[in-house]
């Protein structure tokens, strides 16, 4: 019987910070898995090598539903996101093994295609509504059938989603960046550039908006009506989701769809959320939700209630869970969209990965496994960084959520 024989974590900083699980086999097979929490890399890198690496010698990689419970109940403490990040790594790494074992990409093992390929959204910015505008054009002459907007807010100076290069990346500096933030002012300035958009471009494109936690209920409830005539394909976390009863206040002044989840790590997490119908989209993903294993189950329940995925997928996610949740997402009923970042140039030297985009939808090859290459002696180049996300000041000096 193959055994796992050696598990590594590579911690390294190719345009961002990464953490990389790799699981050998006895029979020298290898499997990969992301560990990356954002702005917290190393806490999971240490829960990792010194708490889970020790435990995986020996054991059958093929018992993977047994591995995740063991992993989860076992300890005691449960949940949270550097818990649930590393049992992700562990789960999407034996997955790899499994899909290299059987032949088959992990797609397959999941019960095949459920579609052709996946439609991702792209993000479009701007420092204001013109800028914005032509963000939005550019992402659609690349094929993008959906497009979220953001724009700088005028009166503040700072803002939500606006990149200042080619990639956007807020996690830049080695203490966080405090921003200035007024929700009364974007809640007068988002509405007329989201008008704007449809009455320049029209209607033939799908249109997202990310509200980044920063309404309170009725706050949020006010934006969405203000909002229908626009069609948004969804406004993404209204308000923090640890309220879950605050979503309900929302969905009863508003149709715009509400899409959340992205900092949850647990079916426990959305439960509510989704058999209270008080959300269209799940935006779990693979890395901070347990694996693939649980967040087949988020989805299975999700589609119960005519919920659909929408996972998260900025450039904070390795290609790693990019492919794997490509892999989700053909095989799941109830998929909805995923969110899709192009990474930076140097992560690409250290990954090697079978996704490609194609108008506006993401497809795999049919590489076994995850179809994802670990480079090493690439990722040695690309030490470590410190880097931090953003704080978020009201004008008044008080922290406001980010």
């Amino acid at each position: 019987m193959s055994t796992i024989e050696r598990a590594e974590v590579f911690v390294a900083g190719p345009g961002r910070n990464f953490v990389t699980l790799r699981i050998t086999t006895s029979d020298g097979v290898t499997g990969l898995g992301d560990a990356t929490l954002n702005g917290r890399e190393l806490a999971v890198a240490s829960y990792l090598r010194d708490h889970v690496v020790p435990l995986l010698i020996g054991r059958d990689p093929a018992r993977i539903e047994d591995m995740w419970q063991y992993l989860y109940r076992g300890p005691y403490w449960r949940r949270g996101p550097v818990t649930m990040t590393s049992i992700a790594a562990v789960d999407t790494a034996l997955w790899d093994i499994k899909g290299k074992v059987a032949g088959l990409p992990v797609y397959q093992l999941l019960g095949g295609r459920s579609r052709d390929g996946v439609m991702v959204y792209g993000h479009a910015s701007g420092a204001d509504t013109a800028e914005l505008l032509d963000d939005v054009v550019r992402f659609r002459e690349l094929g993008y059938q959906a497009v979220r907007a953001q724009a700088a807010v005028p009166e503040v100076g700072g803002t939500y989603g606006v990149r200042k290069g080619a990639i956007y990346e807020p996690a830049a500096s080695a203490l966080p960046e405090e921003q200035p933030w007024s929700t009364e002012a974007y809640l007068r300035f988002a509405p007329t550039y989201l008008e704007e958009i449809r009455s320049k471009l029209g209607f033939d494109f799908h249109l997202l908006h990310d509200v980044h936690h920063r309404l309170t209920p009725l706050e949020a409830a006010r934006f969405g009506k203000s909002v229908e005539d626009v069609q948004l394909f969804w406004m993404e976390d209204p308000t923090p989701a640890e309220n879950q009863e605050a979503f309900r206040l929302i969905r009863q002044h508003t149709t715009t769809p509400i899409a959340v989840g992205e900092v949850l790590t647990s079916i426990w997490d959305v439960q509510h959320l989704i058999t209270e119908q008080l959300i269209d989209y799940v935006r779990t993903t693979v890395v901070h939700a347990g694996g693939i294993t649980h967040l087949r189950r988020i989805f299975d329940l999700a589609a119960l209630y005519q919920v659909r995925t929408g996972s998260h997928g900025a450039t904070d996610l390795s290609p790693v869970t990019l492919a794997a949740a490509v892999h989700v997402d053909l095989s799941v009923p109830n998929f909805g969209i995923q969110e899709y970042m192009e990474h930076a140039p140097e992560t690409m030297e250290v990954f090697r990965s079978g996704v490609r985009f194609t108008n506006g939808a993401l497809d795999l090859d049919e590489t076994p496994g995850l179809g994802v290459e670990y480079d090493e002696k690439a990722a040695a180049r690309f030490p470590y960084e410190p880097r931090y996300l953003p704080v978020a000041r009201r004008l008044d000096g008080s922290v406001h959520d980010w």
